[in-house]
């Protein structure tokens, strides 16, 4: 190995410089102060976790996504977090098994096996809340009402909320009386959007009409009054689909009404998280952008693998990704002389005290202001100490 490859990272690993951390950092605990004002509290889970409860439940989804190793004191295999949802899903159900709803947040480091897009980062810096213990149109929207929140707290303007609800779907494949292996293969075809097999797929099972229809349908279910089409479309499907069509329906309205500069694009086709959420799902996009800022949904019965089942709705998001659309950073501070002088060690300490950033230079060093990231200088004025522009 030369000298350069020495200093490479993987692919998908990356260092933040402290322009960047600076910006990620400021952004973190402004959102932490924002959830622990709407009552969520934060938690901390572990980076690692023995396998069988990292990956227990709705985490086993993620287990391509885990970096597994062997734990030397147990010599059991132990897991790296890919995702910080399922850990808050144990704390809710086995540590602190409340009988209320519990708020929880979290903002930490996951490490992932694969980046989730070609260049992407395998490391995201995750932040997001989780809901436990209410079902019902409240708590998810109040759940995306903090999401959107976030986003604006986080600088982002032109966003566009997709909404679904993957309950329709699921609905609609008891009604049709698909068989586990049917449904796994119309959840593909669905996720490719592919119109002409799912049309030879309908017409192949025996299936009541109105279902084949509503299925043949549902894909394109989209956009501006989706909704109402969809009212129509499934109107003779049966009771629990409609009542799905009516939760969503419901949220639509409450998200609308709250946050009427956010487009809203209803989605019933979307199955994304198909076999991990069981109800209403959301993701959040910046105008211009293929990829989703935040996402989330309603993920019942999380805790029931932790002996709790409590229903959950709760988003999540990369930190570093939305520290992309702030601002940078440009730093401000004072340099000051070198010396240890009773005065200048006592204007030092004032100034900090006020909340001033104040690098103190030292002897024998280059201490250029620029690269120290100061704007401006302490200087001796007689007995006194003023601050002068650089």
């Amino acid at each position: 190995m030369n000298r350069e490859e020495q200093w490479l990272l993987p692919e998908g690993v990356e260092e933040i410089l402290p322009e960047g951390a600076a910006v990620i950092e400021g952004l973190r605990r402004r959102l932490l102060d924002l959830y622990d004002r709407w009552g969520y509290q934060l938690v901390f889970p572990p980076l690692i976790e023995f396998l069988e409860s990292l990956l227990n439940g709705a985490g086993r989804d993620l287990e391509r996504e885990t970096f597994k190793l062997t734990d030397q004191l147990s010599g059991r295999l132990m897991g790296v977090r890919a995702d910080i949802t399922p850990q808050v899903a144990r704390i809710d159900a086995h540590s602190l098994r409340r009988n209320a709803p519990s708020r929880l947040c979290y903002c930490s480091t996951a490490l992932r096996t694969r980046a989730a897009l070609p260049g992407g980062s395998r490391i995201p810096y995750q932040v997001g809340v989780e809901l436990f213990g209410h079902d019902g149109v409240d708590s998810d929207a109040e759940v995306i009402g903090l999401m959107l929140t976030t986003l604006a707290e986080s600088g982002v303007a032109d966003v566009t909320l997709d909404l679904g609800n993957v309950a329709i779907y699921r609905e609609l494949v008891r009604a049709a009386g698909l068989n586990e292996a049917d449904e796994a293969s119309l959840s593909d075809i669905y996720l490719r959007k592919a119109r002409t097999e799912l049309d030879a797929f309908i017409a192949s099972r025996d299936m009541p009409a109105p279902v084949a229809s509503a299925l043949a349908a549902l894909p394109w279910l989209a956009g501006e009054g989706a909704l109402a089409r969809a009212a129509a479309l499934l109107a003779d499907t049966g009771a629990a689909v409609l009542a799905e069509l009516a939760k969503l329906a419901a949220l639509a309205e409450r998200v609308a009404d709250a946050f009427p500069a956010v487009q809203l694009h209803p989605d019933l086709g979307e199955l994304r998280g198909y076999h991990y959420h069981t109800g209403c799902i959301f993701a959040a996009y910046r105008h211009g952008f293929s990829e989703p800022l935040a996402k989330g949904g309603r993920y019942d019965h999380i805790g029931e693998v932790f002996g709790r089942a409590r229903p959950a709705t709760g988003f999540s998001a990369d930190l570093k990704l939305l520290a992309a659309c702030q601002v940078p950073v440009t730093f401000r501070g004072i340099l000051a002389p070198a010396g240890a002088s009773g005065p200048l060690a006592a204007e030092i300490t004032r100034l900090r005290a006020s909340g001033e950033r104040v690098v103190q230079a030292l002897p024998g060093a280059d201490n250029d202001p620029a690269e120290l990231g100061c704007d401006r200088q302490l200087v001796a004025d007689g007995p006194q100490w003023r601050i002068v522009s650089l």
